[in-house]
């Protein structure tokens, strides 16, 4: 397994992350403990994690904290706050204010069974808060140890600008990452964000490398998903597919087939080659997917077959 620095944080992380949403909403107790056993095994120190995640009662955190157990302390747990409850998505109201941030905090360490959290992310932006007021917040945290380093998730690039600017002149600490929806058929953080983010010293976490499963290459245009599988149980993509992206999977599965690679090899594998990613985060249901990531983010890249990938994506 590879490691690398978050950002400016000193935080040394897997390339591959485990992302715990399943936990609670398509994992029980003792296969969440497998899952995490295996990624242990297999070199994974980074378990991403929200206060919002596992089904209607939030079990996510929870259940990973029980499944890390006494091994805590030589692992790395990020986990987010202000986001809506209910899984509605978006930023809850006053999710950036100081009294939200001070209770959202107590909350996810008493579920993760901890006393400090590695990574403090803002889940989505707070537009009727000041930046600032949210930064002195997670300030404090830090000082108090509660929370090592911070990070925002789903910022724009003149979010993310203005909070680095505003951490300075405030004299706190800044955001050290930025988790944001980025895979081979949803670019858009490249023209903007990125280059922000590298600017600053910020680290990238990708979510939905794999778009749902789109990208694990178990799907293949006009097939019926297995029973199994999250397309199954859907009845189909939803909104992750559409003409013009089944024809770049089918691209995808072509290049793949000539090079001896599976399309989640791809996928994975060319997230992994950004120099601006610190982590791979993939949601998996069993110990096995964690296995396949860890080696589709390992295989030996070259720069051509990057640029190969990244042409055949390019039509998203």
């Amino acid at each position: 397994m590879e490691f690398r620095t978050l950002g400016h944080s000193g935080l040394r992380i897997s390339t591959v992350g485990l992302g715990c949403m399943n936990f609670g909403l398509m994992c029980d107790q003792s296969t969440t403990d497998a899952i995490v056993d295996t990624a242990i095994d297999a070199g994974v120190n980074f378990f991403d994690v929200a206060d919002i995640y596992g089904g209607p009662q939030h079990k996510s955190e929870t259940m990973l904290g029980k499944a890390l157990g006494a091994r805590r302390a030589s692992v790395i747990v990020a986990t987010k706050f202000g986001a809506k409850l209910g899984g509605r998505g978006g930023a809850a109201e006053g999710g950036g204010s100081r009294a939200y941030i001070l209770q959202a905090v107590e909350q996810s360490l008493t579920r993760l069974g901890t006393d400090y959290i590695d990574l403090y992310q803002h889940h989505f932006p707070d537009t009727g808060t000041p930046v600032e007021e949210t930064l002195r917040a997670l300030q404090d945290l830090v000082v108090q140890g509660k929370v090592r380093h911070i990070g925002c998730s789903n910022y724009s690039a003149d979010q993310l600008q203005a909070a680095t600017v505003a951490a300075r002149e405030a004299g706190t600490s800044a955001f050290a990452s930025a988790q944001n929806r980025y895979s081979l058929l949803h670019r858009e953080i490249e023209a903007a964000l990125v280059p922000v983010a590298q600017g600053h010293q910020v680290g990238i976490l990708p979510y939905f490398p794999l778009e749902s499963g789109l990208l694990s290459g178990k799907y293949r245009e006009g097939e019926k998903p297995p029973a199994d599988t999250r397309f199954g149980k859907w009845g189909g993509g939803g909104g992750f597919v559409s003409p013009a992206r089944w024809r770049i999977v089918g691209e995808l599965h072509r290049y793949a087939d000539s090079i001896g690679r599976s399309v989640l090899d791809l996928a994975i594998g060319w997230l992994a080659a950004q120099p601006f990613v610190s982590s791979v985060i993939a949601g998996v249901t069993r110990p096995e997917q964690v296995r396949q990531n860890v080696a589709a983010a390992g295989w030996p890249i070259s720069a051509d077959q990057v640029d190969a990938i990244a042409k055949i994506a390019a039509a998203s």
